[in-house]
C-alpha cells in the first residue's frame, strides 16, 4: 500500500507517495525505481516486486513531484531544460533522506528507465561513491530527433486521442505529468541537453538496457553511456520498444540478476529478516 512522506527540497515542499515492495528482506539493501517520463509507482505494476523478490532485497517504489498521486504540478509551473539535473540532485537525496536511506549505512541500487535512467546517471556521477550499482533501461544521455519526434506524437494522441484518459488510471492529475515532461523536452532550449560529459565520473557498475524497436531513442544512447563510463555492461533486446521490463520482463530480470550476482551479494530469495 502507498503512503506518503513530505519531502522539503529547492523547489518547496511537496507530498511524496511511495510504497516499499519485499519488505521481509534485510532493510540493509535496498533498490530505488525510478520511474519514466510519463511514469508513476503505480505504473511499475508488479515488477519491482517480482524483481526485488527474485534478488533477495527491499525495493523502494515512488512517484516524482508532479507525477502519481504525488503534489502535483501547478498549471503555471514550467519544468526547464535541467528539470532532470534538479531532481537527481536536489530532490532525490532530500528524499532519501526523509525516508532515511543513508548511502553510508546500506547498500543502495537504482533501477532507472528512461527519464529515471538519466536521473539515475546523473546521481550516480555526482555521488560517485553512494551506490552499489544502477540499471538503466532505455536511458536518456542526449538528444535525438526520434525522441523529439516520438514525444510530438505523444502529444497529439494526448490532446485529440484516448492518451490523457490512460494515464488518469496512474496521474491523479495527467495534465501535470504529461505538460511537465512533454513542454520541458519540447522546449527548443532543451534541443542542446547532454549528460555525456558526466559518464567517466561514475565509479559504480551499469548495466544499461536498450530495446531495438525503442520509439524514444536508439542503441547510440547506451553505447555512449558504453563508450564513456568505466564500468558497463549492455543488454540489447530483440522484440522491444521503450519499456523493456514490460516487453521482455523474463531477459531483463535475468540479466539483472546476473549483474546483481557479479557485484553485490546474493543472500537468497527472501534475505534475512528485516529490522523493525
Amino acid at each position: 500500500m502507498a503512503e506518503k512522506v513530505l519531502v522539503a527540497w529547492a523547489l518547496g515542499k511537496h507530498e511524496i507517495e511511495y510504497r516499499w515492495v519485499n519488505l521481509e528482506a534485510s532493510a540493509g539493501r535496498v533498490m530505488v525505481f525510478l520511474h519514466e517520463g510519463l511514469g508513476s509507482a503505480s505504473l511499475w505494476r508488479d515488477f519491482p516486486e517480482r524483481l526485488c523478490r527474485r534478488l533477495g532485497l527491499r525495493g523502494l517504489v515512488f512517484s516524482r513531484w508532479g507525477y502519481g498521486a504525488s503534489t502535483p504540478r501547478l498549471p503555471h509551473e514550467r519544468w526547464g531544460p535541467d528539470f532532470m539535473h534538479r531532481q537527481a540532485l536536489e530532490f532525490l537525496p532530500s528524499f532519501l533522506a526523509a525516508l532515511q536511506i543513508d548511502p553510508r549505512d546500506r547498500q543502495v541500487w537504482f533501477y532507472g528507465h528512461s527519464d529515471g535512467g538519466s536521473i539515475a546517471l546523473i546521481y550516480a556521477a555526482h555521488h560517485p561513491d553512494a551506490l552499489k550499482g544502477l540499471i538503466v533501461a532505455a536511458p536518456h544521455v542526449l538528444v535525438e530527433e526520434i525522441t523529439l519526434e516520438s514525444i510530438r506524437k505523444a502529444r497529439q494522441a494526448y490532446l485529440q486521442a484516448d492518451l490523457k484518459a490512460r494515464l488518469a488510471r496512474y496521474h491523479s492529475d495527467p495534465d501535470s505529468a504529461f505538460f511537465g515532461w512533454c513542454d520541458a523536452w519540447l522546449d527548443p532550449a532543451f534541443r542542446s541537453w547532454d549528460i555525456r560529459d558526466l559518464l567517466p565520473r561514475i565509479r559504480a557498475p551499469i548495466l544499461a538496457i536498450q530495446g531495438y524497436d525503442d520509439e524514444y531513442g536508439t542503441m547510440l544512447q547506451i553505447e555512449e553511456i558504453a563508450r564513456l563510463a568505466p564500468r558497463v555492461e549492455l543488454l540489447k533486446l530483440p522484440r522491444c520498444r521503450h519499456s523493456p521490463h514490460r516487453d521482455q520482463p523474463e531477459a531483463v530480470m535475468e540479466a539483472v540478476e546476473r549483474f546483481f550476482h557479479a557485484h553485490g551479494w546474493m543472500g537468497g530469495r527472501g534475505g534475512a529478516p528485516a529490522k523493525p
